[in-house]
């Protein structure tokens, strides 16, 4: 993304409830709310605090109050509760305001009120808050949702004490509004907390402040009405400032082409022009549509047109990937029509079986149909897309998809797919989006190899295999750690090898003879039974120049 792009979901799309953590309340309790000295000495509870929450729109209550738990532990008070409303975002309006109140429970029968503060969830430029807020509270006031409201938590920036100042900039960078500085935000941080530490010692100095975690998304949220098409015009300055100004119709579905092309797909017209040919204008229109690239989007009349001449296309192979992105997939009667046509449809290449698995096609049956035309490969050619097939798990609807058996029980007759297979696995479980279903692959594969009788060259079963396999692993591991040794010596290229050889023949000694021989990582079916040290030697590249 470009310095100059503005991107942004429209609030009116976010069909999720609103979400907010209540985290903590910082700052000293007022003198009526903390024991004397006589009380705490006949052991007088301690203030029993808890949080009210609950949201305005339009400056009337909607739906019901929600509370925290009771939090007695004492200063600090800590709630860290997460706080869903029954409200959607799609339903919130720009004068929608939170309403946050703490109360105290220990006074005796009535509640007591700490304070409250009031929060907009949109700022004055339609934008919808995020992250970490700090809120002020109104001492022994409730929070008050009228518009305006009389408890606001945001404090005007005229208002604002140097640690307030400074918490706003931090939430700022937080949310990557400032550029990230490692050494120079590092000396920041510091001086903040001792800032914060003198502060705090001061009595009476810090105010009473409420911490809450409004949810986050991956681009502003910019308010726009259910339905509406447009939004409201920003006001134009008169000055030289800039205005950011965004399109909310761009990248939505024109409604009156939308209402065209439906009644143009009918499916009862499809059954009557099942003998429609293209004529030849239109023949080298669908020769140059079918000659796009998988990643090019085909445009409305495209998609219309390749869709009329359907059933004339089924001969060419190289129109099923084309014909299926044409496919309103939401239609449950196209789709089904489409999966019916697919069937008898000229079976397609291996290699176009592949676009098949990208994440353009959720479909299970279209998915499914790709694996089956993959199952013709060979184990070479299914070797030189292995890497891109263990990346199209993360586009599968299930853990245990077609695919991921698919890959699993092939690895099982070639110990070279099962090798690069686990390797390629593995190197994806850093990533938590995804790191259960490459699991659960490795897991299967596991199983699967661990169960076999006797491997495919005939002379291990299942368990020497797979433990031929782990050896890679640690071998690989001892040889990064060796490296890490080699590197910190200063020197030629020389010295270094010679450090290399010394490591190999003196204490890691080990590795220049293997009890059980360990297969390698880049030619599975080579053993390697041990390493020689008078031979080894370091490769130059770009990453390890010759000095």
């Amino acid at each position: 993304m470009s310095g100059h792009e503005f991107r942004f979901f429209l609030s009116c799309d976010i069909n999720l409830p609103l979400t907010l953590r209540v985290d903590r309340l910082e700052g000293n309790l007022p003198q009526s709310f903390v024991p004397s000295e006589v009380e705490a000495a006949a052991e007088i509870q301690i203030a029993e605090l808890f949080v009210e929450c609950a949201l305005y729109i339009d400056g009337a209550l909607f739906g019901l109050p929600t509370r925290t738990r009771l939090e007695s532990s004492g200063q600090p008070y800590c709630w860290n509760e997460l706080i869903t409303f029954s409200t959607k975002y799609r339903d919130l309006t720009p004068q929608a305001q939170l309403t946050l109140t703490v109360l105290d429970v220990s006074c005796g029968s009535a509640n007591c009120v700490v304070g409250g503060a009031t929060i907009s969830l949109f700022n004055k430029q339609k934008q919808l808050r995020t992250g970490r807020q700090k809120l002020r509270l109104w001492p022994k006031e409730e929070a008050d949702g009228s518009i305006p409201t009389s408890t606001p938590g945001k404090v005007p920036k005229h208002e604002l004490d140097e640690i307030e100042r400074l918490e706003r900039l931090v939430n700022k960078y937080e949310r990557g509004r400032i550029q990230c500085i490692d050494w120079l935000d590092r000396l920041t941080f510091k001086a903040i907390d001792k800032l914060k530490e003198r502060e705090c010692s001061i009595s009476g100095k810090s105010h009473l402040s409420l911490i809450v975690e409004l949810c986050s998304f991956e681009h502003t949220v910019v308010f726009q009405e259910t339905g509406a098409n447009f939004l409201a015009p920003a006001p134009v300055s008169s000055t030289n400032e800039l205005v950011v100004v965004w399109d909310p119709e761009v990248g939505r579905t024109n409604p009156s082409e939308h209402k065209q092309l439906k009644l143009a797909r009918s499916l009862t017209r499809g059954i009557i022009d099942k003998d429609l040919k293209p004529s030849s204008n239109e023949r080298k229109l669908i020769q140059k549509i079918l000659k796009y690239p998988p990643t090019r989007t085909l445009a409305g009349d495209e998609r219309q047109l390749l869709w009329k001449f359907r059933f004339s296309l089924m001969s060419e192979k190289k129109a099923l990937t084309k014909f299926l992105r044409c496919v309103e997939w939401s239609d449950l009667q196209e789709a089904k029509q489409a999966i019916e046509l697919m069937g008898k449809w000229e079976t397609i290449d291996v290699t176009d079986a592949l676009e098949l698995l990208s994440p353009v096609f959720e479909s299970e049956e279209v998915r499914a149909y790709a694996v089956s035309v993959l199952e013709r490969a060979d184990d070479d050619e299914l070797q030189c897309y292995l890497l891109q097939l263990v990346q199209a798990l993360r586009f599968e609807r299930s853990d245990k998809s077609r695919l991921s058996v698919f890959l699993v029980q092939r690895a099982l007759s070639n110990i070279e797919l099962a090798s690069f297979l686990r390797w390629y696995v593995a190197v994806e479980f850093h990533d938590p989006a995804y790191a259960k279903r490459f699991y659960y692959t490795y897991d299967m594969l596991e199983d699967c190899m661990m169960k076999l009788k006797i491997g495919p060259d005939g002379e291990e079963d299942g368990f020497m295999l797979w433990q031929s396999l782990v050896r890679q692993t640690e071998l690989t591991a001892q040889l990064c750690s060796i490296m890490k040794d080699v590197r910190n010596v200063r020197g030629s290229t020389q010295k270094k090898i010679g450090k290399l050889r010394e490591l190999l023949s003196g204490l890691l000694s080990e590795l220049t003879y293997f009890d059980e021989p360990i297969r390698s990582p880049l030619a599975p079916r080579t053993l390697i039974t041990g390493i020689v040290p008078s031979e080894s030697s370091l490769f130059k590249s770009a990453l390890h120049p010759h000095d």
